[in-house]
C-alpha cells in the first residue's frame, strides 16, 4: 500500500505546534514518523562538538553521539546534502546500522538562517519503496528546524554530559600540570562559579595549580592573596578541609566568617561563595577550591559533582604517581639509582656535534674487588663511587650506569678542554674515596652517529689503561 506522504507532513506539523520544548518537537517528530513506517527514526542534534541522539523509535542500538564527518550521519551534517544509502557488508561508515537493514535515509535539520543544527535518520530492515521519501524527510526537517529555533535552539548539554566530558579529559593527563588544569577547568564549567584552584601536597609544601584563565578577576585576586599569606595559609586550609571534608557556604551576609582566620586570604580577595573539598589523604593529597563573587546556595546536587570531581582527580594522581614510578624502575639501575643504557641511548641521540662530550668511566681493578672481597662489597663500591661522580658533576650533567663498572658522563661544555677538566674531576672525586677510575673523553662531531663518539670516548679510556690507569684521555679530533 502506498504511503499518504502528505498526511505524514500533516501529521508532524500537528504535533510539533504543541511541542513546548526542543525535545518535545524532536520526540514528537519521531513519534509521527514512527506510525506511518517500520523504519527506525532517529533524530541527532549537534550538542557542543557531537550529533547527539536526542530522539529515537525502538532499537536495539543507537548511537548516543556522533562526531561532524564521521559514518553517514557525521558527513550528512558537514555536507547539508541528504543522503539515501544502501549498505554493503563492508561499508565502514554504517557498522551501528542493524543486522539486515537495507536503506539509509539522512538529511540535515537547519535553523531559519539555513545553518546545520542536526540530521533526521530513517533506516529500513526490510525492502522500501524510497520515490518520495526524500523530499518528506526533507520538509520535516525543515519544520522541525524552524520550530526547534522557535523553542529556544538546540539544548545545552547536561551537567552529567559535561562532567563525563571533563572525565575523557583529566583520564587523558599526562602530567600533574595537565591534569590540575582539567581539573580547575572543570570545576568552573560543572559549578557555573568563576574560580577554581588545586592545590596539591608536596615534599616541599603545598602546591597551588596552574591559572587557566585570563588574569584579573576573582581568581586571581585568590591567588594573590594565598601566595601573600603563604604556606601557613594554605596549611591551615588544607587541614580543615582534611578535618571536616567537603563543605559550602550558605550564601548568608557576611559570605564566610571573618573570625575563622582559616579563608581570611578567600574573605579579602572577595569571594562570596566558597567550595571546598578535600581528596586523599591529608599527607600525600590535596584540596579543590571552588568560588565565586556571588553570594548564592550551591545546590547539593553541585557539591556531588565537586566531590566526584575531586576523587576522580585523586584517582588519576594515584595513576600519574604510579606510572612515574614505573618508569623510574624502567629506566633506572636498581643499585646505584642512575640511569641506565636505555635512556642513555636516547640521550646521546639528540647530542649536540661540536658542544656534548662522553666521559667514558671504568672502575680500575673492580675485577680484583668482587674476586677478593665478593659481590655484596663490589656493589657497594659502585653505590658510593656513583654517590662521588654525582657530587663533582655540574648541574644539568647527567651520569648513567651501562654495564658492571662501567659509567658514562654526558655534558654539554664549550671546548674540548673544558671536557676534560670535568673528567679530572670525576677522578678526583674518586680517588677521595679511595678509587680510582679511567676516563675517556669524546665530542661528538657533526654527522657522527652517537655509537661512533661512545666508541672514540672507549678507545680513549682504554688508553689511559693501557698507561697505567687512574687518568684522563681526550680521543683524537
Amino acid at each position: 500500500m502506498r504511503l499518504d506522504h502528505e498526511r505524514i507532513i500533516r501529521d508532524v506539523v500537528a504535533r510539533l505546534s504543541r511541542a513546548t520544548s526542543a525535545l518535545a518537537a524532536c520526540q514528537a517528530t519521531v513519534a509521527a514518523i514512527g506510525q506511518r513506517t517500520p523504519a527506525r527514526v532517529s533524530v541527532l542534534l549537534l550538542v557542543r562538538d557531537r550529533l547527539r541522539c536526542v530522539a529515537a523509535t525502538g532499537a536495539w542500538q543507537v548511537p548516543s553521539g556522533v562526531a561532524p564527518g564521521t559514518g553517514a550521519v557525521g558527513r550528512v551534517y558537514v555536507s547539508g546534502k541528504t543522503e539515501t544509502i544502501f549498505p554493503g557488508p563492508d561499508d565502514a561508515d554504517h557498522l551501528l546500522l542493524p543486522t539486515g537493514a537495507t536503506a539509509q535515509l539522512s538529511t540535515p535539520i537547519r535553523d531559519s538562517a539555513g545553518c546545520p543544527i542536526g540530521v533526521l535518520e530513517l533506516v529500513w530492515s526490510s525492502p522500501v519503496d524510497l520515490d518520495q521519501w526524500p523530499d518528506s524527510i526533507e520538509r520535516i526537517a525543515t519544520t522541525l528546524g524552524v520550530r526547534i529555533e522557535r523553542l529556544g535552539g538546540v539544548p545545552t548539554e547536561s551537567r552529567s554530559e559535561r562532567t563525563l566530558r571533563h572525565s575523557t579529559v583529566l583520564t587523558a593527563a599526562v602530567t600533574e600540570r595537565e591534569l590540575a588544569i582539567a581539573a580547575t577547568d572543570a570545576a568552573r564549567d560543572i559549578t557555573g562559579f568563576s574560580a577554581a584552584i588545586l592545590v596539591l601536597t608536596r615534599a616541599q609544601g603545598l602546591w597551588v595549580g596552574p591559572a587557566t584563565i585570563p588574569l584579573g578577576g576573582l581568581e586571581a585576586r585568590v591567588r594573590a592573596g594565598l601566595a601573600d599569606a603563604g604556606q601557613p595559609a594554605l596549611e591551615r586550609i588544607h587541614s580543615r578541609a582534611h578535618q571536616y571534608g567537603a563543605a559550602c557556604t550558605i550564601g548568608a551576609a557576611p559570605p564566610l566568617i571573618a573570625a575563622e582566620v582559616e579563608y581570611a586570604p578567600l574573605i579579602t580577595a572577595g569571594v562570596g561563595t566558597l567550595i571546598i573539598v578535600p581528596f586523599g589523604q591529608p599527607e600525600t593529597g590535596g584540596v579543590l577550591l571552588v568560588a565565586d563573587e556571588r553570594q548564592v546556595s550551591p545546590e547539593p546536587s553541585t557539591l556531588g559533582l565537586v566531590e566526584l570531581l575531586a576523587a576522580q582527580v585523586w584517582t588519576c594522581l594515584d595513576r600519574l604517581s604510579s606510572l612515574a614510578k614505573l618508569h623510574e624502575l624502567a629506566t633506572s639501575d636498581p643499585l646505584t639509582g642512575l640511569r641506565h643504557h636505555g635512556p642513555f641511548g636516547e640521550r646521546i641521540a639528540a647530542a649536540t656535534p661540536g658542544r656534548t662530550a662522553l666521559l667514558a668511566i671504568d672502575v680500575d681493578d673492580f675485577k680484583i674487588i668482587n674476586d677478593t672481597y665478593g659481590h655484596q662489597v663490589g656493589d657497594q663500591v659502585l653505590v658510593d663511587l656513583a654517590r662521588a661522580l654525582e657530587a663533582a658533576l655540574r648541574q644539568g650533567d647527567e651520569l648513567y650506569r651501562i654495564g658492571g663498572d662501567e659509567f658514562v658522563a654526558v655534558i654539554e661544555v664549550a671546548r674540548p678542554e673544558e671536557a676534560v677538566g670535568i673528567a679530572e674531576r670525576l677522578a678526583e672525586a674518586a680517588r677521595r674515596i679511595d678509587r680510582t677510575i679511567s676516563v675517556g673523553v669524546a665530542l661528538r662531531h657533526d654527522g657522527e652517529p652517537p655509537e661512533l663518539t661512545l666508541r672514540r670516548a672507549d678507545e680513549a679510556l682504554y688508553g689511559v689503561k693501557r698507561e697505567g690507569r687512574d687518568g684522563v684521555r681526550l680521543a683524537p679530533a
